[in-house]
């Protein structure tokens, strides 16, 4: 019984994690060389404060507890995002705008879903916070793209949502009662025909506006009569035209499932392999200690998702025999060659699991 974990829960054995941390850094290096500087939260935070930065919150599926110091409800940090938020409000509220930060840690949630069953996660993203534009929610979408290539993706696609469609809508040129609304986003995001008949007839046109990024903007341009979403449009129009072929685009305008805290923009990434997203984005609003808000926008992704897209590489690993020098072995790692050095004289290269070993001075490759 000592070796079960809790559901949800699993060790990260080799190959896979060294292949998981192989993908952060090249996440993390991708964002940095686009001026991204690494933030680093602690794990735990005051539940109320955790909860109380974004607009939208930031405590959904989090695991709480009381601390035994300070008698107060701590949280198991659900999203990083709301702390790198806390961070650039508090302890960077003075630095000039828009501040550029990235991260990457564990995550842990309260309760996992049928298609990720896992409740602990190795989060990696970057956040633009400071400025709401086309040009700043283009970079950070660029920057995702970059990073999932620089992870040695394929296949990348992006699916895009207008997280606040409905709410806008309804405030305005399609009147929804307050009470309504949230039923009618859900029905929408459901694709429930029915559903959102009974509520709003006029929304139907929505149901069928998701599809291929062209198709989708044609439906989404022919619905929007009054223009209210225009600004919306051209702004994903120059956000998809910045990508270039490279990059497969859908549109989904009502999907809100995972986009709680999103603002206007919303968008999850996908690369070949499972169906599942490796990674999701938009723009949000943070709360200042004074009530102030604040736009920004980033992206996460999920390492273990990634790694699992493509398992990792075979070893390569030089065996060095009992009694070789060190300063042999410095040499070869010099090279680039993961050594591993005999400690006993009946060790063997199939024992180390090395795909190598040194013969007469030189790196030879074992059969079979």
């Amino acid at each position: 019984m000592t070796a079960l974990l809790p559901e949800g829960y699993h060790d990260r054995l080799p190959p896979y994690a060294d292949a998981a941390a192989s993908v952060e850094a090249r996440v993390l290096e991708a964002a940095r060389l686009h001026g991204y500087e690494r933030a680093d939260p602690p794990s735990i935070e005051f539940a109320e404060a955790l909860g109380s930065r974004l607009k939208a919150g930031g405590l959904h599926d989090a695991v709480r507890f009381v601390d035994p110091v300070s008698q107060r409800t701590l949280a198991i940090r659900p999203d990083l995002t709301a702390q790198v938020a806390r961070i650039a409000a508090t302890r960077m509220g003075h630095h000039p705008r828009p501040v550029r930060l990235s991260y990457a840690g564990t995550v842990v949630r309260l309760r996992g879903s049928e298609l990720a069953p896992a409740r602990e996660w190795r989060q990696i993203g970057a956040e633009l916070i400071g400025l709401d534009s086309t040009a700043a929610a283009t970079e950070v979408v660029r920057v995702a793209v970059e990073a999932l290539v620089a992870a040695g993706t394929t296949g990348i696609s992006i699916d895009f949502t207008l997280p606040d469609l409905v709410d806008l809508l309804a405030a305005g040129p399609l009147p929804v009662a307050a009470d309504q609304v949230a039923a009618l986003r859900d029905r929408l995001d459901a694709k429930d025909a029915g559903g959102v008949a009974a509520i709003a007839p006029a929304y139907l046109p929505l149901v069928e506006a998701a599809g291929p990024f062209a198709s989708a903007m044609e439906r989404l341009r022919a619905f929007d009569t009054q223009g209210v979403l225009a600004s919306r449009l051209d702004a994903l129009e120059a956000i998809a035209a910045a990508l270039g072929e490279g990059v497969s685009m859908t549109l989904d305008p009502t999907e809100r499932h995972g986009f709680e805290f999103q603002s206007w923009l919303g968008f999850s990434l996908f690369v070949a392999g499972p169906p599942r997203e490796v990674g999701r984005g938009g723009t949000y609003t943070i709360f200042h200690e004074d009530g102030a808000e604040e736009k920004a926008t980033g992206f996460s992704l999920y390492a273990d998702a990634i790694v699992a897209t493509a398992p990792p590489t075979e070893r390569r690993r030089l065996f060095l025999p009992f009694g070789t020098v060190p300063e042999t072995g410095a040499s070869l790692r010099g090279q680039g060659w993961v050594t591993v050095q005999a400690l006993e004289d009946g060790d063997t290269p199939e024992a180390q699991l090395c795909t190598h070993i040194l013969d007469n001075g030189q790196p030879r490759a074992i059969a079979g």
